[in-house]
């Protein structure tokens, strides 16, 4: 029951931006990005030694807001991928992202609105642990998949700094590939086998949580031709240890040598301690995840 009216109000939220892009173009402020990033290498009797790289990555990024009276709409969309390629070997992924937020707020004061927020977050592609096997994904499509939808107010003083809690927010992890769902990943209950590892019930597919949840924003110009964000979400669940805070911080730092040349310093930081991660000594446990990516190529803004 939790589940169906957890999607029925997914369902009528996305409803109402499709509803809301009907309204006069005049309400709305629309930009984005495109990015296409490389770097290619190739060595030929190269007595030093060496192998031939080819890396590429690409970034779409979409914010569309939307004013009426009182009321704001503000939605972001960000999708990322990237592959390496080094000598003969199979083509390494760098980077992959979908993330689509939207929040919806009516104005309380002339600072402060009451707030209803939306997010996924997932993948395109198949991830692999290079270290140890390139064949059997450890990550796909939807696995995980992540649907927030949360309740409470944000807080906007100027363009630089915005901070949006939501102490009422459901959240569903989806897990669809059975086998790594009978696996457990990503916090999702695992397979009941018996001692003959036979199993006898399928791993759950999704996983619902209750919690808090919090999104602070950054934006500001800190030189002529350089520009920083960060994001930085927490949440806890209220169901199942409610102390253990989940961390997502994302930072971007662009550099614009030109009109359609620019460089990028890219961080993200992840802690759930539902996500089991094996160490090199073979310990499973929750880990810090960090990826930094720096990037030059090719960008137009629109």
């Amino acid at each position: 029951m939790k589940k169906s009216l957890f999607i029925l109000a997914v369902t009528l939220f996305t409803t109402l931006i499709a509803i809301s892009q009907e309204e006069k173009p005049s309400n709305w402020s629309r930009s984005g990005s495109v990015g296409l990033n490389f770097s290619q290498s190739h060595l030929s009797n190269w007595a030093a030694g060496g192998e031939n790289a080819l890396n590429a990555s690409g970034r779409f990024i979409y914010q569309a807001d939307y004013t009426l009276d009182k009321s704001k709409w503000n939605t972001n969309l960000d999708l990322g991928l990237g592959y390496s390629v080094i000598g003969d070997n199979k083509a390494i992924k760098t980077d992959d992202k979908i993330e689509l937020n939207s929040m919806y707020g009516y104005k309380a004061t002339e600072t402060l609105f009451y707030s209803l927020s939306f997010s996924f977050k997932s993948q395109f592609t198949d991830g692999f642990d290079y270290k140890t096997d390139s064949t059997n994904p450890i990550s796909r499509f939807m696995a995980p998949g992540y649907v927030t939808l949360g309740l409470g107010i944000d807080w906007a003083p100027n363009k630089v700094f915005e901070i949006n809690f939501s102490p009422a927010t459901a959240r569903m992890t989806f897990v669809t590939d059975q086998k790594l769902a009978d696996a457990g990943a990503f916090g999702v209950d695992p397979a009941v086998y018996d001692n003959n590892m036979n199993k006898l019930e399928d791993g759950k597919t999704s996983r619902f949580e209750f919690g808090g949840k919090m999104v602070a924003k950054f934006n500001i110009d800190i030189a002529s031709n350089v520009n920083f964000t960060s994001k930085l979400e927490l949440f806890s669940d209220y169901i199942k240890n409610p102390q253990n805070i989940d961390v997502d911080w994302q930072n971007l730092i662009t550099m614009k040598v030109n009109s359609w040349l620019n460089a990028n310093i890219t961080t993200h930081l992840i802690y759930d301690d539902d996500i089991m991660i094996k160490d090199k000594d073979g310990k499973t446990g929750p880990r810090t995840q960090f990826k930094e990516v720096l990037s030059v190529g090719l960008a137009y803004k629109f």
